[in-house]
């Protein structure tokens, strides 16, 4: 009797072992990068392109171009949302992408963008139904 219980308690530890290497081999397995943003998915993502105003902006672009910035940015499946110079600081650009993308937008802009730009990154995400609800509610009464 005791050898069948320990038989069942191991069945049930290994079981229980593989049920938990399986989920977190699904929780840690990445998404497929071609992923679209979707309204349960997307996030915006503002970045600050600082210049270095301590180079002339020929050489910046110079820099830009034999990095291929132009020719990665924005990977195919990113939304630009809008692109804009500010001038004395450099460019703003707000994107739309799956989060799963995130790091790889990333390492593009590391890649390709640093030298010529100093980089800042807000990412949010796209509240303009629930505060439109919110106003519409408050000012219905």
């Amino acid at each position: 009797m005791r050898s069948n219980r320990r038989t069942v308690t191991m069945a049930a530890l290994l079981a229980g072992a593989l049920a938990l290497s399986s989920t977190s081999l699904a929780q840690t397995t990445p998404p497929q990068g071609n992923a679209a943003p979707t309204a349960d998915n997307a996030v915006l993502l503002t970045v600050f392109f600082k210049h270095d105003q301590s180079r002339p902006l020929n050489e910046l672009n110079a820099q830009l171009e034999k990095q291929g910035f132009y020719k990665a940015f924005p990977p195919p499946g990113v939304e630009v949302v809008s692109w804009y110079v500010m001038m004395g600081i450099g460019q703003v650009i707000t994107l739309r992408l799956p989060a799963s993308r995130l790091r790889e937008v990333n390492r593009i802009i590391e890649d390709t963008a640093w030298g010529s730009y100093r980089t800042e990154f807000y990412p949010t995400y796209d509240y303009k139904a629930v505060g439109m609800a919110q106003h519409d509610k408050a000012t219905a009464n």
